[in-house]
């Protein structure tokens, strides 16, 4: 298998697991990770991912750049000139959109938290990943090394990674990234703000673990809301995104449950527990069987409802 996909407890773990090949994105991982992506979104019992690469030396080294065998050099010039103009349906710049119109099953957001335990190196479509789809990034100390790969290959690239980077970053530390094309390690990573915390490789997945075992404790339903929120509307001028901030807040309060738990374990000095339970006129639906589940699981596909 491309990848492992687990689930255990509210969190679901993807690893790249092709370390004979760096952990490239070739096509049978990207569809692995698209279909991870989806399933861990319409799990109502997942709350937050761990990304992760298998062994020590690369978290993902990038796209699988070897072209099929049975194409011309002709050939892939013609196909990537009628992607610009003629892109499949049901794409985005020619990759499937997966869980994500907007990004694509390469880069997509899905509305939960997302760690990234960069286990080694991230470089070129592994970079991409970190700036598109990753909110929490953990490196090893050892093992963990960053670059683009773009100018020294003698082009921009493909991807989003460079928009992505200068919006994340100050402008003069995203361009000397961008403009040298220089690798760079964790400790240069955290100085410049690409990832969050820098720890020994033997701490990685441990110190990855305790951040989502944390997520999970908190109130689902806005936790997802305050992601979409940043990436959505973060660029919207400061009035009208506290506008949209008021009109989620008070949908949260009024048709979850875990507004008013927060209040009365604040008030009652007791931890809280969210559960995320939507109210029906002011109550919390019932929980459903397997069976109900699954019906109504089928009529909410079918959006006859």
């Amino acid at each position: 298998m491309p990848i492992d996909y687990e689930k255990r407890d509210g969190v679901a773990y993807i690893t790249l697991n092709n370390p004979a090949k760096a952990n490239i994105l070739d096509k049978h991982t990207s569809d692995a990770i698209s279909e991870a992506w989806i399933d861990l979104w319409e799990d109502e019992d997942i709350r937050c991912a761990i990304v992760t690469g298998k062994g020590d030396r690369h978290f993902c080294g990038g796209h699988n750049l070897a072209p099929r065998p049975d194409l011309t050099p002709e050939d892939r010039e013609y196909l990537r000139t009628k992607r610009i103009f003629w892109p499949l349906a049901g794409t985005v710049h020619g990759q499937k959109t997966g869980v994500d119109g907007r990004m694509g099953d390469h880069y997509p957001r899905v509305w939960k938290p997302v760690i990234a335990a960069i286990n080694g190196w991230a470089a070129g479509a592994g970079l991409y990943m970190l700036l598109t789809s990753t909110d929490i990034r953990i490196a090893s100390a050892e093992n963990a090394r960053f670059k683009f790969g773009l100018l020294t290959q003698g082009w921009v690239g493909n991807g989003p990674g460079p928009a992505m980077l200068v919006k994340q970053l100050r402008y003069v530390d995203a361009m000397k990234i961008l403009l040298t094309d220089e690798a760079f390690d964790a400790q240069e990573a955290l100085r410049v703000g690409l990832i969050n915390e820098v720890v020994p490789h033997a701490e990685l997945m441990a110190r990855a673990e305790a951040m989502a075992r944390h997520i999970v404790t908190l109130p689902p339903a806005a936790v997802r809301m305050m992601k979409e929120f940043i990436v959505r509307f973060r660029e919207l001028p400061d009035d009208q995104a506290w506008h949209v901030q008021n009109l989620m807040n008070h949908l949260l309060i009024q048709v979850t449950t875990d507004g008013e738990e927060g209040r009365a374990a604040f008030n009652a000095k007791r931890p809280p527990n969210f559960t995320g339970k939507l109210r029906k006129r002011g109550e919390a639906w019932e929980a459903l069987s397997e069976a109900d589940r699954k019906r109504l699981d089928e009529a909410y596909r079918s959006g006859e409802y």
